[in-house]
């Protein structure tokens, strides 16, 4: 008989990619059958998972009932978690994280793979203390760590995925009365961020973790195809799209007069995101080291920037 696979977010890129890498993966599918963790059994993403004979279950990090519900049973876990912004932030994605865990805890799951990712916090010694879901992420590892459950992680860096939803926030902008575009940030052009197809790729390190689960036991696989520059982000984005995008840094005054979102701490926060993007490496000292560490364990070509537009087209207005 299969082991239970549960899966937290799985109509989103990241748990839909371990779906779709651990049922086409010649060995795990075996060994697992999948049940499906959304809010929404009723959603077209999890009905398309019902046909793909996957088991869909209503499971809610705020309801602790359906949590044991979902989890009951479960052999393996896969958590992931949406971040939670605002002044309380921290405290309130915290709890739901913990709460998940304290359910697989209570229903004898065995093993615990989390998406979790550095404190901005420590990597900053106390200078930038606004990036709430970095810090609840690594507050919950520590947590889950201290728990009964076998557990291993995985760190994504940032989301190919991330230049549509930041599209109408902070994305690729019309100079005005010109046929040109500008990608603006307050970064110097050759600052770098780590970068990946979560949706397509971030599942090879699930599976590469499902495969040998003692071996990755207390584990951060870095999940990252590699590091692109801004200029470069921007010279691929005006192939992708055949158009001229241009990058340009600006002040974080200027970014934060530019930014359609209403003035107060919302604003302050996404400019203190993009901001810090090009100022601190993603995973801390030694990124470029975990990254390529990680790509060695998962041992499978990952996707770059322009194979990705060529899938997800990038629609400049």
């Amino acid at each position: 008989m299969s082991k239970v696979l549960a899966v937290f977010g799985a109509t989103g890129n990241q748990g839909s990619s371990v779906v779709d890498h651990v049922l086409k993966h010649p060995q795990l599918s075996k060994e697992f059958s999948i049940r499906a963790i959304t809010r929404n059994v009723d959603s077209p993403a999890a009905k398309d998972l019902k046909a793909r004979n996957v088991d869909v279950v209503s499971g809610d990090l705020s309801d602790r009932a359906s949590l044991d519900k979902a989890l009951n049973g479960v052999h393996t876990v896969f958590l992931v978690n949406a971040p939670v912004f605002g002044p309380d932030g921290f405290d309130t994605e915290y709890k739901l994280i913990t709460s998940a865990v304290d359910a697989a805890v209570d229903q004898g799951v065995s093993y615990l793979i989390f998406s979790t990712l550095p404190s901005v916090t420590e990597m900053t010694k106390g200078k930038v203390t606004i990036m709430s879901p970095f810090d609840a992420k690594a507050a919950a590892e520590k947590y889950i760590r201290s728990s009964p459950i076998a557990s291993a992680f995985v760190a994504g860096a940032f989301f190919f995925e991330n230049f549509h939803a930041q599209q109408l926030v902070a994305g690729v902008k019309k100079v005005p009365d010109t046929d040109e575009y500008v990608l603006q940030r307050p970064s110097a052009p050759d600052a770098k961020l780590q970068y990946i197809d979560a949706r397509a790729d971030l599942g090879k390190y699930v599976t590469t973790i499902l495969s040998a689960p003692d071996t990755y036991k207390g584990v951060v696989l870095y999940a990252a195809e590699r590091a692109y520059s801004f200029a470069e982000s921007a010279e691929i984005l005006s192939k992708a799209t055949g158009k001229t995008v241009r990058y340009e840094q600006v002040g974080v005054k200027e970014l934060k007069e530019t930014l359609p979102v209403p003035e107060g701490p919302m604003r302050d926060l996404v400019a203190e995101v993009l901001t810090l993007a090009g100022e601190i490496d993603i995973f801390g000292e030694g990124t470029e080291e975990k990254v390529r560490w990680g790509r060695e364990q998962v041992g499978e070509r990952l996707g770059t920037m322009e194979e990705y537009f060529e899938r997800v087209p990038y629609v400049l207005p």
